[in-house]
């Protein structure tokens, strides 16, 4: 990673965040629908098949930005819902310019796992935490403070408390289930777009956007080296290493096994009813229903 690049993703987490989000954020309408999580939740891989459904067009990591934008690139972003509105990508906590959305949630401790090894391999860390410990990535993490999104709790709640929650324009879903029952969870999203499409585009966008074909997309791109450079979604993440990897294992409960008792008594601490809200069960203290208890729209594929 470049200085320019250490210096970009240092003021993500100062003071120059504020207005940085608020230029990011002009341009948008309010017909916008926004497709919502916390970073490493699992949204690129949605994105892919959603994109591949809504362009009927093989999705790449050098198009999807023209399907469904990330928040930055709006501007370029197509029409490609019924009512000629765009679906935007945000990672941003819930903000009063959001009229609708699909908000991803996934157990904040794979997260947590994934942004930890990620941020390491790349030497950033530092800009989180002192040192390249666990431990106080954990606390560090929980607390929000040096993290570009605040807390995954407090970033989840903004999301299942906002007005398009009692308002019926949110649909939530865990990426556990849709990773589960993909084909099911895909048509309910589109449903909530109230988009139409057929049973084989569906099963055709899984198939396209399988991880090993997301992983395969990842290696194509970054060996071109004029694609990667231009391309938003990789272009800070060329590192050759497995663990630096944009999209990587996607796993589910990865954490078990990674953590100490003591970590993960913090992490319930901390986080343990906002677990229990997403259905999740906590480590020491009891297992919770499978369902997210919000006012929202919300899908639970089993």
């Amino acid at each position: 990673m470049s200085v320019f690049q250490k210096i970009k993703y240092t003021a993500a987490r100062s003071r120059l965040r504020a207005p940085l989000t608020w230029i990011q954020h002009r341009g948008l309408e309010d017909t916008d629908v926004f497709l919502a999580a916390f970073e490493r939740s699992g949204s690129t891989w949605l994105r892919f098949a959603l994109s591949e459904i809504l362009s009927g067009q093989s999705a790449q990591f050098t198009s999807v930005n023209t399907i469904i934008p990330e928040l930055f690139l709006h501007r370029q972003g197509r029409l490609v819902l019924g009512n000629q509105a765009r679906l935007i990508k945000t990672h941003e906590p819930y903000r009063r310019e959001y009229r609708r959305a699909i908000y991803l949630v996934r157990d904040v401790r794979d997260v947590l796992l994934s942004n930890y090894v990620r941020e390491k391999t790349m030497g950033l860390t530092a800009h989180v935490c002192s040192d390249d410990s666990l431990d106080q990535y954990i606390r560090h993490f929980l607390s929000g403070k040096t993290m570009r999104y605040g807390s995954w709790q407090n970033h989840v709640e903004s999301w299942l408390n906002s007005s398009l929650a009692s308002r019926g324009e949110l649909l939530v879903i865990r990426y556990e289930d849709l990773r589960a029952n993909t084909e099911t969870t895909l048509h309910a999203i589109l449903q909530f777009l109230k988009v139409g499409a057929t049973t084989e585009q569906v099963r055709q966008a899984i198939n396209n956007n399988s991880l090993e074909k997301m992983r395969l997309k990842e290696d194509l791109v970054k060996a071109d080296r004029v694609a990667s450079e231009k391309d938003v979604l990789l272009r800070f993440h060329k590192n050759p290493c497995e663990d630096a990897r944009f999209v990587r294992s996607g796993s589910i409960a990865g954490w078990r096994g990674r953590m100490t008792d003591q970590q993960l008594e913090l992490i319930d601490r901390h986080a343990g009813s906002v677990l229990t809200r997403c259905g999740y069960p906590l480590a020491f203290t009891g297992s919770s229903n499978g369902e997210i208890d919000t006012a929202s729209t919300v899908l639970t594929a089993h």
